[in-house]
């Protein structure tokens, strides 16, 4: 398994340089370093257990998703359903681009744009870097890439728990030239599997122009 050197490095593991072709992650284990600014693990058997599959289901956008977000960052849009979402006119996170919630309360979204392309395996470990900062038990449950309106697009479900409640994540990520983009949903695990269909539906109006 491949991964881009650059970010990982900035933004993910911190790396520190062993030699000029080799590294180590914080968990301590070695990587090989390629020309090509690629890098996989030294045990081979951790290549093979990172290897995200593809669900064959094709996922699109929602009918019901009328209300348009589109990026100023880049060139992706977000469709979603008025009645059930707002989009809330106050941002309480400095990276979030947008901020949304579910009209019946205590689901919330944040969606973080960025001009520049992050492989979609460097952005999983920098969900997982981000989660683990307010969540340090956090656990990936389910991960897999999906086609969402015709773009590869990574689903991670991670849990954690945060001031002694159990939190879940459910969230999209995509990466190309035009840009990057984290759509993460989270609340409680009860209410996410509760509401997990209309999540999904919210999730499924990001389009790619």
């Amino acid at each position: 398994m491949k991964k881009t050197l650059l970010f990982l490095s900035m933004l993910l593991f911190g790396f520190q340089m062993l030699a000029q072709q080799k590294a180590v992650t914080q968990s301590g284990e070695i990587v090989f370093l390629y020309d090509d600014n690629t890098w996989k693990y030294e045990n081979d058997s951790l290549n093979k257990k990172f290897e995200i599959e593809l669900n064959p289901t094709p996922f699109s956008k929602s009918a019901e998703a009328t209300f348009q977000l589109k990026s100023k960052k880049n060139q992706f849009s977000f469709w979603l359903n008025p009645k059930k979402w707002e989009v809330k006119s106050k941002l309480t996170h400095d990276a979030a681009e947008f901020q949304l919630e579910w009209k019946g309360g205590d689901i919330y979204v944040m969606i973080l744009n960025e001009q520049i392309e992050i492989p979609l395996e460097s952005l999983k470990e920098l969900a997982l870097d981000n989660a683990r900062s307010v969540a340090p038990d956090i656990q990936v449950m389910k991960e897999e890439y999906r086609m969402v309106n015709g773009k590869k697009v990574l689903l991670l479900q991670m849990t954690g728990t945060i001031q002694k409640i159990k939190f879940t994540y459910y969230s999209y990520y995509y990466s190309d030239s035009k840009g990057t983009t984290q759509y993460i949903s989270y609340s409680s695990d009860k209410l996410m599997k509760e509401k997990l269909k209309e999540i999904e539906t919210l999730l499924n109006g990001l389009v790619v122009q």
